[in-house]
């Protein structure tokens, strides 16, 4: 029985309509609009396209995008300042560091600059470690283990007591999926390029999810049946009968997996769409929060599809 495909532009585009709406009524209560800066670093050609896309779906839904770009060579104290001075200026709620950084700047000591609260891509050292908190909640999630959840939310899958399996340990997917798992109450595994007998551990999953960076490395004897395959790698691999020279694929060889999962997500079109409309909702809701106080929830989610909500 072939697995349930997880639509994730489908499900990104009825988000973008949400918040959509969401900004046309906060800008009639408060005369605002919110606001995001991306902030570039250097002139990595997949990183720009990355902040173009970021700043064309701001535009879609309303939510004004400024744009700041800083020399690969820039010092990080030069960094610091910019971004302190971008984070008192009151018509910008959130601020998005493009990763990765040129390697002389520290990424932490960078992300870290940001205040918590206008942290939008959820990776300040505060907002990770009161993830991991019991009793305590972040200012924000990352966007990619929100989007995530939101996907696994509407498809009525349930997390609490279930087996996670996750694959990869990076701060950006890895390790706070794994700690929003275990927030849900999932028994989570977290295996990493150090981990023995690697097919033993995914194949227990009821979830598993992976975000390594290495095309097809999950295959069809690594996943039992009927578990929940979410794919969030990206690779090119080459590909002479397309016209750019490559293709998309995942972590996952989906034609092995797909016919035994009992729902998967495809690459592209899963959760890379969900991932750029989390960053949509975490703006609105850094706004919310900000400029009328709304005491809005840290989990910005509904398992209503038709009426995502949560964020009031």
């Amino acid at each position: 029985m072939a697995a349930r495909i997880l639509d994730g532009r489908a499900m990104a585009a009825r988000w973008r309509a949400w918040v959509k709406a969401q900004v046309e009524a906060f800008r009639a209560r408060t005369g605002q609009v919110p606001g995001l800066v991306t902030v570039l670093i250097g002139d990595h050609p997949a990183s720009r396209t990355y902040v173009q896309a970021k700043q064309k779906a701001c535009a879609e839904v309303g939510i004004r995008a400024f744009g700041e770009h800083l020399p690969a060579d820039v010092d990080p104290e030069t960094v610091r300042e910019r971004v302190q001075a971008l984070a008192a200026r009151p018509e910008i709620h959130g601020i998005l560091i493009q990763l990765p950084l040129p390697s002389h700047l520290d990424e932490e000591e960078i992300l870290g600059a940001i205040p918590p609260e206008k942290d939008v891509d959820g990776f300040h050292p505060a907002n990770l470690g009161r993830l991991g908190l019991k009793g305590k909640d972040p200012c924000f999630i990352p966007c990619t283990p929100l989007g995530i959840l939101a996907m696994l939310q509407e498809a009525g899958i349930p997390i609490a007591g279930r087996h996670a399996v996750v694959l990869g340990r990076s701060r950006i997917v890895g390790l706070p999926t794994a700690l929003l798992l275990l927030r849900l109450d999932a028994t989570v595994t977290l295996c990493h390029s150090r981990t023995p007998n690697l097919a033993s551990l995914t194949r227990q999953a009821d979830l598993l999810i992976a975000a390594v960076g290495r095309p097809g490395l999950v295959r069809r004897e690594m996943v039992r049946p009927g578990a929940v395959v979410i794919d969030v790698g990206i690779n090119r691999v080459p590909d002479p009968r397309d016209p750019r020279g490559y293709r998309l694929v995942g972590d996952v060889a989906f034609e092995e997996v797909a016919p035994i999962a009992g729902a998967i997500t495809p690459v592209p079109g899963g959760v890379g769409p969900m991932t750029v409309a989390m960053l949509l909702v975490n703006t609105l809701k850094a706004a919310q929060r900000q400029v009328e106080g709304a005491a809005s929830p840290w989990l910005p989610v509904s398992p209503a599809p038709e009426q995502p909500g949560g964020v009031q």
